[in-house]
């Protein structure tokens, strides 16, 4: 696929990788021939979860019996807004640069929604809107660590120490993209589709306490042991939390995908990104993302900037536009070239024709 596209779009959904596809394809052979049911397959699902939720906690350095295995960091969202038992009365802080996989959730939790105002502000000003709204009622902070619509990285060592409450962050564009750390938070949620270029739908979720959040969406694998009136006892750590099945060859494609990521990822994306920045700067572009930030560059588009990624794409190179905002954004991975970020910039000059 890159032998043929311009591909900024990770930020979306990743790349996937030849070895990612060829272990599917095995997979979903063995399962044609062998089947899915009988004792050796079950184990063997179980043991690939395992190993993917292993893998998982390797990415964000946590034990991996704090980690869940879900379908996206939308559902994880849902998990742990859910389980707090949110309602009339509470409040929760979130910012109006967050993906609606999080703030829908968190409207139709009951709680008041308190958003700071972060999107046009200097990225260094953003941690005291935040914790300006954390009041006495406050419930949860729900922010992403690298914030979709500007690739601005949020301080989340600094908002942990500044609130006392628990702390969900959204990693769906730092995970993969930028090192992460997750163990001092409450919340931490995991997209394996995007920066990991993993298979879709694969996720995860980081529970720092397992035992202080409450099963609200049970799934099979919620129970070490269960009544027949739906009495259960919940599993040990956070597999309590897993949603459901992943099927077998996504979860295959998946770890293929992790086994494959090159050490040097964050350095030459960041790289990328510096440069893609500097060169829409050098046309004269109004770029919203501030240096020394994620893999993601947001700028001003004049025109109608979802018929300029459209005619962008028709023409090889894939962005994407930011609904509502008038800004394009392009997705640098450790797979994009100097010759990549050309083109984007050569392409944008002919759609403003």
């Amino acid at each position: 696929m890159l032998e043929r596209y311009v591909y900024l779009n990770a930020g979306s959904v990743g790349p996937l990788a030849r070895r990612s596809h060829e272990a599917m394809a095995r997979a979903e052979l063995a399962e044609l021939q062998e089947g899915r049911a009988g004792l050796p397959y079950l184990h063997g699902m179980l043991a690939t979860r395992d190993r993917v939720r292993e893998a998982f906690a390797a990415q964000v350095g946590v034990d991996a019996a704090r980690m869940s295995l879900t379908s996206s960091t939308t559902e994880s969202c849902r998990i742990v807004i859910a389980g707090l038992g949110l309602g009339a009365g509470d409040e929760v802080v979130t910012t109006d640069a967050e993906h609606f996989g999080l703030t829908a959730p968190l409207h139709v939790s009951g709680a008041q929604v308190r958003v700071a105002e972060v999107r046009e502000l200097p990225a260094a000003e953003a941690l005291d809107a935040i914790v300006s709204l954390v009041g006495p009622r406050t419930r949860l902070v729900a922010v992403s660590h690298v914030l979709w619509i500007t690739g601005h990285v949020l301080p989340m060592t600094e908002l942990r120490d500044a609130v006392s409450v628990p702390l969900l962050v959204d990693g769906a564009q730092s995970i993969g993209a930028i090192p992460v750390e997750a163990e001092p938070f409450d919340f931490y949620t995991v997209s394996g589709q995007k920066w990991l270029c993993g298979p879709v739908p694969t996720g995860g979720l980081y529970v720092r306490d397992p035992e202080r959040l409450e099963v609200k969406l049970p799934s099979y694998f919620s129970q070490a042991s269960y009544e027949r009136d739906g009495r259960f006892e919940p599993r040990p750590g956070a597999v309590r939390f897993d949603p459901g099945w992943i099927p077998v060859p996504f979860l295959k494609g998946l770890l293929a995908a992790l086994d494959g990521l090159p050490e040097w990822r964050f350095e030459r994306s960041r790289e990328m990104a510096e440069l893609c920045r500097e060169q829409l700067m050098d046309a004269g572009y109004d770029v919203v993302t501030e240096p020394g930030h994620a893999n993601l560059v947001s700028w001003r588009w004049d025109g109608d900037p979802a018929e300029a990624a459209k005619q962008l794409g028709e023409e090889g190179v894939l962005i994407r536009d930011m609904p509502g905002t008038g800004l394009l954004r392009a997705s640098c991975g450790y797979w994009t070239s100097e010759d990549d970020i050309t083109r984007l910039v050569a392409g944008l000059r002919r759609c403003a024709r």
